[in-house]
């Protein structure tokens, strides 16, 4: 079984009152499109966000087969939310991506997954390892997770460097990776992004 984690539950101070999860985009929910995009390379989505966000999340999926990770602390994190999502999805790998990232196609994680060796695999992509768009080892992840937590990190690169995933260079164009994580940058067309 395959599983993908979407994180939601950051608070995007940028876009102000907004919630950046549930942002429109080309028409629909910014995660909408996450969802929709990486779900036919998975078994099942897991969501992590924050409880007050669950009601307007669960709209903007509605139709879409999706579970619910709920954040215990609200914002601590991406390795917070890592750890959440991680320890309800029921693959033994998981794919993990951010809900800023939308033109994410279901090619990463299926490439992903057939090269995960180890505790996973991350990309390579302009030279530069993108470890928030990766698959991992469920349970090697929960663990990492929680070891960095413990030590009082939040940082992703210290939750990556207790794993041992294979790299993969350049398995989908760069501009897949790009984040919106600003009102402003929602202006852009999807055909022109992907």
């Amino acid at each position: 079984m395959r599983s993908a984690v979407v994180l939601a539950g950051g608070h995007a101070t940028r876009f102000g009152d907004a919630d950046e999860a549930t942002a429109d985009l080309d028409g629909e929910p910014m995660i909408r499109h996450v969802v929709a995009g990486v779900g036919d390379a998975v078994d099942e989505v897991v969501v992590n966000c924050r409880d007050d966000q669950r009601a307007d999340i669960e709209a903007a999926l509605s139709g879409l087969d999706t579970r619910f990770a709920f954040d215990p602390v609200p914002d601590g994190g991406p390795v917070a939310g890592i750890r959440t999502g991680c320890r309800v999805a029921r693959g033994e790998w998981t794919f993990v991506t951010p809900c800023d990232r939308p033109f994410v196609p279901a090619s990463l994680p299926d490439r992903l997954f057939d090269a995960a060796e180890g505790d996973g695999a991350v990309p390579l992509v302009g030279g530069r390892p993108r470890p928030l768009s990766a698959v991992y080892d469920t349970t090697a992840a929960v663990e990492a997770c929680e070891t960095t937590i413990g030590l009082g990190s939040p940082s992703v690169s210290d939750f990556v460097a207790r794993l041992s995933p294979v790299t993969v260079a350049d398995p989908v164009p760069e501009r897949a990776f790009d984040e919106f994580d600003a009102p402003t940058a929602l202006c852009v067309p999807r055909d022109q992004s992907a």
